[in-house]
């Protein structure tokens, strides 16, 4: 008889090992039995507990979306800026765990999967648009709703792209790199909607925010 309280840690064993195997192989074209070796469980108890590969596969999605939220709601917490909001969402998706390249990996490999799998291309949309929406929330106090929507746009594209950099192995892209790269466009995009108050700070210039 399985002892109280282990499903909860086999579960998380499960998806943890997923997102290594999945990582390791750089496709999804692995079985139960190998994720079940790596959690260190049998092929019938990730059965028991998931069902199929498909469910154990949205479950690691979910448990990846879950860890990006809670760390972006921590990194939110003590920022006052809109600024300073904007480069604390740039650092989450850059850091250290979500670029490990194995977690590159296994990102890639659900976006592929998104093409055939409807449950796993709406997961995905719903990051996506989560992180247009943490972009826009910031964006719309520093400049007009069509310029807050196409900057979103293109930093939302630059974490995508640097993902897919990080995924070719033979030329990859650190995280402090990437954060500096995105930082550089969103600060060239941002540069007309703001004012200059004093060296080394600057402020949003409230006639742009207005359309004037």
């Amino acid at each position: 008889m399985p002892r109280i309280g282990m499903e909860p840690l086999r579960r998380k064993a499960l998806v943890d090992a997923t997102l290594r195997t999945i990582g390791q192989q750089g496709s999804l074209d692995v079985t139960m039995s190998e994720i079940a070796r790596e959690a260190g469980v049998s092929p019938a108890l990730a059965h028991h507990y998931f069902g199929s590969k498909q469910q154990l596969l949205v479950a690691t999605i979910r448990s990846l979306l879950a860890r990006l939220r809670t760390d972006a709601v921590a990194a939110l917490e003590n920022v006052e800026t809109p600024r300073e909001r904007l480069s604390a969402i740039i650092r989450v998706s850059f850091q250290a765990d979500q670029f490990a390249p194995e977690t590159v990996a296994a990102w890639l490999a659900f976006y592929v999967e998104a093409q055939r799998s409807e449950e796993v291309r709406r997961l995905l949309i719903i990051y996506a648009r989560r992180l247009r929406s943490n972009l826009l929330d910031s964006l719309e106090r520093l400049c007009p709703p069509d310029d807050a929507a196409r900057i979103a746009e293109g930093v939302a594209a630059m974490i995508d792209g640097l993902y897919i950099r990080q995924s070719l192995r033979s030329a990859p892209i650190g995280s402090t790199a990437s954060v500096t790269l995105t930082e550089d466009y969103l600060d060239l995009q941002l540069r007309p909607f703001l004012r200059q108050d004093e060296p080394g700070t600057l402020a949003p210039n409230p006639s742009h925010r207005r359309g004037e």
